[in-house]
């Protein structure tokens, strides 16, 4: 059974969250409409939130890549996808995905990529590439890159 609010009790209920973690307008407005609220009162009270700055998609799109590039080890594709989901607009997507680094990409493609070629097991050599290959596409990675890091890592382990 959702729980009704009032748009005050929205406001200030947002504002806590909004206080302890980033949230996006996205976020906002599906919590608003699990709470009940009108499409016209949710906009009130998002334009609030976002004038005094609780809310600012761009501020949270930036976090959220340096967060999932970081420590989820996300590539730009699931990345990019995930933004979308919340609801952000193109262009503060492609805005945030700028700070990707190509090199610092390719580095922790490969690093990850040596890491599960350690753990994995495997009948022959074209089922590890094709584990591994798979791995790294999961991950959000262009398909050239994560095929360069695999062959970079069978080549360097001598398989």
């Amino acid at each position: 059974m959702p729980r009704t609010k009032t748009p005050e009790q929205a406001l200030s209920s947002l504002m806590r969250m909004c206080a302890r973690a980033e949230k996006c307008s996205g976020d906002a407005l599906r919590l608003m409409r699990r709470w009940g609220l009108s499409d016209a009162d949710a906009r009130g009270v998002l334009e609030r939130l976002v004038r005094e700055r609780f809310i600012d998609d761009v501020r949270y799109a930036e976090a959220y890549v340096r967060e999932k590039m970081r420590f989820s080890g996300w590539g730009h594709h699931k990345i990019r996808a995930a933004l979308r989901a919340k609801s952000l607009s193109p262009a503060i997507i492609e805005s945030a995905l700028g700070e990707l680094s190509p090199e610092n990409n390719s580095e922790r493609l490969a690093e990850m990529i040596r890491k599960k070629a350690a753990k994995t097991s495997y009948k022959d050599l074209y089922d590890l590439k094709a584990k591994l290959v798979r791995f790294g596409m999961s991950r959000g990675f262009d398909l050239e890159d994560v095929l360069a890091a695999t062959e970079e890592c069978l080549r360097e382990s001598g398989l």
